[in-house]
């Protein structure tokens, strides 16, 4: 009988998560800060977010492809080149641009100005890769190309070599 009780008992909700402007966690990697907002922690791990500040001609990662999670971008200042395969695309503030599993792409900001992004991804699989990342720079490694393909490919990611 107690164990009907109990399943008939109101479920718990999550907590509802907010995360002010100056919360969060701050990971940097060389000219980019990148702020978790969600790590997919009080998200059953479906999803993460991140807001990234771009420095003035930061390039990004080298051209990669993710097999296990979709990437999604929305530009909320200054401008982003998205480079997917062999194609650019300039994504200002107000541009969303969604990345499936499989596509290759990059990103760089190649403006004299700074570019702010927020990211999702679903799941959250990437976010731990950029405290991999800080952790190296932290711990007196450089992020060779090596080392940063290594870190990808702990996350389902590898890099587009295809494309070269």
């Amino acid at each position: 009988m107690t164990e009907e009780v109990q399943a008939d008992a109101p479920q718990a909700h999550p907590a509802v998560s907010v995360v002010g402007p100056g919360d969060g966690e701050t990971i940097v990697l060389g000219t980019t800060r990148i702020r978790v907002l969600e790590d997919g922690g009080r998200t059953g791990h479906r999803v993460a977010i991140t807001e990234s500040v771009l420095a003035p001609h930061t390039q990004g990662p080298p051209q990669h492809r993710h097999a296990q999670h979709d990437e999604g971008f929305y530009i909320l200042s200054g401008t982003v080149r998205f480079t997917v395969g062999d194609e650019d695309h300039d994504a200002t503030a107000g541009t969303l641009v969604v990345v499936p599993p499989g596509t290759p792409h990059t990103f760089a900001n190649l403006t004299d100005r700074p570019a702010v992004m927020l990211s999702v991804f679903t799941p959250d699989l990437y976010v731990q890769y950029f405290r991999d990342l800080q952790e190296m720079l932290a711990g007196g490694r450089p992020l060779t190309p090596q080392a940063n393909i290594d870190a990808m490919s702990r996350y389902a990611t590898e890099p587009a070599n295809d494309l070269d």
